[in-house]
């Protein structure tokens, strides 16, 4: 076995599909050059030790056989803890680990960092057990202990960390299509608000319960924007992508999970010159993005710090699960 092994996942951002990806509908979302690393050791006894500075955490130990019993730690901690437990149960492995992590990217961004973690830690363990795996292996694991720890999900933000690059997904990992992309001219602005996203998540679904037929025919609605978009990468339809972007952000907002906050920015980029403007991932908070002209990236950007919104500098279309070493 090896004494150490280093492996690292991205973060995402979604670009199409929130929330119609839980319930059998596609998506389309994109890694982003923003890498969360977990390095990985054999340690005596059986017991699990973590240090996570990000989360505030530093020489956390526990046993393997108490881990996942404690849910007011944070809940990066207790994402690393449920792939350990997982693991375990599943290859039926004996032995202490070591876990280390280090995130290239604040959790308050909405970036996919719970998921970054989850399929790191998974690959780490693979790795330090020397035993092969599938990216679909390292997915319905890493799927099970997102589930285990947030109920629902659809699993699109651990797509993104294991296969990298621009996904086409459906629920589940039922279809997982790498989507060829030169560049996407995106820009991304931040609410200052974090989003909530079980709690939004199960809105929706309640929202679902409520008034299904509504609820399905919007999700309806947002299958045919993805697949459209779809179209428009592959053509490089910027204006078109765009103009789908803006109906995408209607329809969230048709489902209550936009805020103030999110629309102001929208808005703002749209007056500035975007081609067009939608709120990414759960909504409530985190980020928004704008595809944008190259002539006018500069005037969008603005036009989003001046009614308060933070712009994010990140890469598009990154690489996936890595190991470093």
């Amino acid at each position: 076995m090896r004494r150490i092994v280093e492996v690292s996942a991205p973060g995402k951002l979604m670009l199409f599909g929130e929330h119609a990806v839980v319930y059998e509908r596609p998506c389309i979302v994109t890694a982003v050059d923003r890498r969360l690393v977990v390095r990985t050791s054999l340690y005596p006894g059986n017991k699990l030790i973590l240090n996570a500075p990000d989360v505030g955490i530093n020489g956390y130990e526990s046993e393997i056989s108490r881990l996942g019993r404690n849910e007011n730690l944070p809940k990066g901690v207790r994402f690393v803890e449920q792939s350990v437990v997982n693991f375990f149960d599943l290859y039926n492995v004996s032995s202490g680990v070591k876990i280390e992590t280090e995130s290239g990217f604040s959790s308050e961004f909405g970036f996919g960092s719970s998921s970054a973690v989850t399929v790191a830690t998974i690959a780490s363990l693979f790795e330090i057990f020397q035993m092969s795996a599938t990216k679909k292996e390292i997915f319905d694991l890493s799927y099970k202990t997102v589930h285990n720890i947030q109920g629902l999900g659809s699993g699109f933000d651990l797509a993104a960390a294991i296969w990298g690059g621009t996904l086409y997904f459906v629920t589940e990992g039922k279809i997982i299509e790498p989507l060829e992309v030169e560049s996407l001219p995106l820009v991304v602005g931040y609410t200052g608000i974090k989003a909530d996203t079980p709690t939004l998540v199960r809105k929706v679904a309640e929202l679902r319960k409520t008034n299904p037929k509504t609820i399905e025919a919007i999700f309806n609605s947002i299958e045919a924007v993805v697949d459209g978009a779809k179209m428009k990468i592959k053509g490089s339809d910027y204006v078109g992508l765009g103009e789908l972007m803006n109906e995408n952000h209607k329809l969230l907002k048709s489902l209550g999970v936009s805020s103030l906050e999110l629309d102001t920015l929208v808005k703002a980029a749209r007056e500035g010159g975007a081609y067009g403007a939608k709120l990414s991932g759960a909504g409530g908070g985190d980020c928004m993005i704008a595809l944008v002209p190259k002539n006018r990236r500069n005037e969008v950007e603005n036009a989003i710090e001046d009614k308060g919104g933070k712009v994010i500098k990140v890469g598009l279309n990154a690489e996936g699960l890595k190991v470093e070493k």
